[in-house]
């Protein structure tokens, strides 16, 4: 489940200072999206040699495409600079849960780790309703690590939809 040796007891913490670093900077990613009117979420894709390979936020409302989720755009970015759809050696970082269909993606991708930050209970699929990334029957999983800065990222979210509701009620 894990040829890269990533997911060891000091990597499974969900404090782990390079997953802080990483939630960061997908938090920065979510404060553009929030900045954009988009819902506020972000992902990173981080490959062990080249670094940040894939950087994005949700853009559905700019694209006008359901398919336009942070993590989604982040991993084809990530494809694009390795010239592969293979994202075997990278992880992913994205500041909520991801849904069934970035789940998919991720198991697509051959991605080993995925990291997010919150959890989302209405369509969570790495552990709250679903877990897709890492079902045994797919042919490929990731090792799964949740909670990382997940206030910071749960906050992003409730202010956003707070601010929403106070705009519709003027």
């Amino acid at each position: 489940m894990d040829p890269l040796g990533l997911f060891d007891l000091a990597f499974a913490d969900p404090a782990h200072p390079f997953h802080l670093h990483h939630m960061e900077r997908a938090l920065d990613e979510a404060a553009r999206a929030a900045e954009e009117d988009e819902v506020p979420v972000g992902a990173v894709v981080v490959h062990p040699e080249q670094g940040v390979i894939g950087c994005a936020h949700n853009m559905r409302e700019q694209l006008n495409d359901p398919t336009a989720h942070a993590e989604m755009i982040a991993m084809t970015q990530a494809a694009s600079a390795l010239k592969s759809w293979r994202l075997e050696k990278c992880i992913l970082y994205v500041t909520l849960e991801p849904c069934p269909m970035c789940a998919g993606g991720i198991v697509q991708a051959r991605l080993p780790m995925v990291v997010y930050g919150c959890t989302d209970p209405k369509a969570g699929a790495c552990h709250t309703l679903y877990q897709i990334a890492s079902d045994e029957r797919l042919n490929h999983r990731a090792a799964v690590v949740g909670g990382v800065l997940a206030d910071r990222c749960a906050t992003a979210l409730t202010d956003f939809f707070r601010r929403k509701r106070e705009q519709g009620k003027k």
